[in-house]
């Protein structure tokens, strides 16, 4: 489902302007879009959008990756500005190789890391290579 089929507040109605998309989205309705990478496949899913409250500013999309009905499924902490919109297909787009993302640092829906840990914090950025805002 992409956020046009989830927005039940009329946010993306086609509207007579050009561009990539939307300038501001809602955040609920981008949990659930699918994650790709350059080469067109499949990264895994929005599960959760983390946002710092010291800035206001997003700081992660946690995707979920693998499993049936989240038994098995591996969470992944991605770096918010590592994502890009894809507003034709209507999803985001991670630069990484699936095996890379496959082996990236993740967690257990039971075992949240404490992503305002410093030292976890640039663990995860370096692994994504992105800096930290």
């Amino acid at each position: 489902m992409t956020y046009q089929e989830r927005d039940t507040y009329g946010i993306y109605k086609e509207k007579d302007t050009d561009g990539p998309g939307p300038e501001l989205m809602g955040a609920d309705t981008l949990i659930g879009d699918h994650v790709h990478n350059l080469q067109d496949e499949h990264l895994g899913d929005i599960k959760e959008i983390m946002l710092d409250m010291r800035t206001g500013r997003v700081a992660y999309a946690v995707l979920s990756f693998g499993g049936v009905f989240t038994l098995g499924e591996k969470l992944f902490a991605v770096p918010w500005n590592a994502l890009k919109l894809d507003a034709a297909n209507k999803r985001l787009i991670l630069d990484i190789q699936k095996d890379h993302f496959e082996n990236a640092p993740g967690f257990d829906s039971d075992r949240w890391p404490n992503m305002a840990d410093q030292t976890w914090a640039n663990s995860v950025h370096s692994y994504y290579r992105t800096s930290a805002m």
